[in-house]
């Protein structure tokens, strides 16, 4: 926790606010590349890239 704290501390301070569409996105694909080991849903995600 105390990570996203800092990350949000450095981005507020320096402007950096268009990393949050970037970070965003990097969790949903790393949520998916987790739901989709070995699960019913792994065809599906495979078929996006």
């Amino acid at each position: 926790m105390d990570f996203i704290t800092e990350l949000w501390a450095f981005m507020r301070a320096r402007k950096k606010f268009w990393l949050l569409p970037i970070l965003f996105v990097i969790l949903v694909f790393g949520g998916l590349v987790v739901l989709g080991q070995g699960s019913a849903i792994a065809p599906f995600i495979y078929t996006v890239f």
